[in-house]
């Protein structure tokens, strides 16, 4: 796994040159028996208006694809990639996929990632 990267360097290419890649997140400490970790998804990056004048980067989101349960709570969790490394993120549960099809059950929950 490549060094740990600052927050303040990624940019949404960092993100979509691993769009479909899988991240280890990790909630909890594993020292008091009570950490959760599971595989999640990249599946898509999108960028936003401009930030403030002379930023850095442009405001943008990532959204993950996660097994429907456990749900973690809006919280800072540790994202690990083979080559983005361990990321501390904030990162937002907002709810199940859409079904492919009427009548489906959803296949995943969604957690939102937003980096202005």
């Amino acid at each position: 796994m490549s060094d740990n990267r600052s927050l303040e360097t990624l940019t949404a290419g960092d993100f979509r040159d691993n769009l479909g890649s899988c991240f280890r997140l990790t909630a909890g400490s594993a020292g008091n028996g009570l950490a959760v970790s599971f595989e999640v998804k990249l599946i898509e990056v999108s960028e936003h208006a401009s930030g403030a004048p002379g930023a850095f980067r442009a405001p943008f989101s990532l959204l993950f694809y996660g097994p429907l349960t456990p749900v973690l709570p809006q919280a800072i969790y540790r994202l690990e990639h083979e080559r983005l490394g361990t990321l501390e993120l904030f990162i937002v549960p907002v709810g199940p996929d859409e079904p492919a099809a009427p009548g489906q059950a959803p296949t995943a929950m969604r957690y939102e990632v937003v980096f202005g």
